[in-house]
């Protein structure tokens, strides 16, 4: 089997994950595990899962220009991502959370031209319109009377905030994984998270009670350290190194669809018209907003 093919199952896998993601994580939240109290887990088990892994890569030492954008890379990313998400999935529904995550490329596409000055085109204004035409019918409209989603419109909301700070954590990195090996990146970034997150998550983190916990929710919790964040992260690297970005950035298509099966075959969810239009104009917009336009 060759690199390249290789590179294109570490995408497919690192994608499925997160579709499963969506369901799992939150088949554990509140009852088991608050939200914050996972993320804890989560960034403490992969900060030390890369930090044995980086024995394995180049010892790199950080300049100490590059230490701000670090730090703000891993607020973005590890802080502010992550809380966002775990809140307003515990609060909303497993498939608008695998569609609102999806919006993470309109906004690279919106910071890289704040910020890199690249150039917004009619089909990216198109797209970015109907992104979050799509978001906002999910948010207004997408409310439904659940026990296990209290407050729809809140989670769906956080959700945004989560696609938004993801984007600006790739715009903000971009320029650090050209000059430092992933594994190095990856260490220092969790830890600071670990830092960061301590006051915020140890609470929650203290009131789960381990001796009561079922068989699989121990499983789910490890799906989300190994799976979600670490595995993940792995698959990602390798298939960058084989694959251009563009080819990666298009597997998030595949994430929404799975997070829809998957919760639907896991009876946790169910599609309703508005959660299909909502749907359709997140899917559309990311993918116009993220066409290249063919040079004559």
């Amino acid at each position: 089997m060759s690199q390249r093919t290789l590179a294109f199952l570490a995408a497919i896998g690192a994608t499925t994950i997160y579709g499963l993601n969506h369901t799992i994580a939150k088949g554990v939240m509140p009852h088991y595990v608050q939200p914050f109290g996972f993320i804890f887990l989560r960034v403490t088990g992969a900060s030390i899962l890369f930090w044995l892994i980086s024995f394995f890569g180049p010892n790199e030492k950080i300049a100490k220009k590059d230490w701000p954008r670090i730090v703000l890379a891993a607020v973005l990313g590890m802080v502010i991502n992550m809380l966002a998400f775990f809140k307003g999935l515990q609060l909303s529904t497993p498939i608008n959370s695998s569609v609102l995550v999806t919006i993470s490329p309109i906004i690279v596409v919106i910071l890289s031209a704040l910020i890199l000055q690249e150039k917004i085109t009619l089909n990216k204004t198109i797209g970015i319109s109907l992104g979050f035409v799509g978001a906002l019918v999910l948010i207004l409209f997408g409310a439904e009377l659940r026990q296990d989603a209290p407050n729809i419109p809140l989670g769906n909301t956080l959700l945004v905030v989560n696609a938004i700070s993801y984007g600006a954590y790739l715009v903000v990195a971009k320029k650090l994984l050209e000059k430092y090996h992933p594994f190095t990146l990856m260490k220092w970034m969790f830890t600071i998270a670990v830092v960061v997150n301590f006051p915020i998550t140890f609470g929650e983190f203290a009131l789960i009670e381990w001796s009561t916990l079922p068989l699989w929710a121990y499983g789910a919790i490890a799906f989300v350290i190994l799976g979600t964040t670490f595995s993940t992260y792995l698959f990602n690297i390798f298939a960058m190194t084989q694959l251009k970005a563009s080819t990666i950035g298009a597997f998030i298509y595949v994430q929404p669809v799975v997070g829809i099966v998957f919760a639907i075959l896991a009876g946790k969810d169910a599609l309703t018209s508005i959660k299909l239009l909502g749907t359709a104009l997140v899917l559309l917009g990311v993918y116009l907003a993220s066409k290249k336009v063919k040079k004559s």
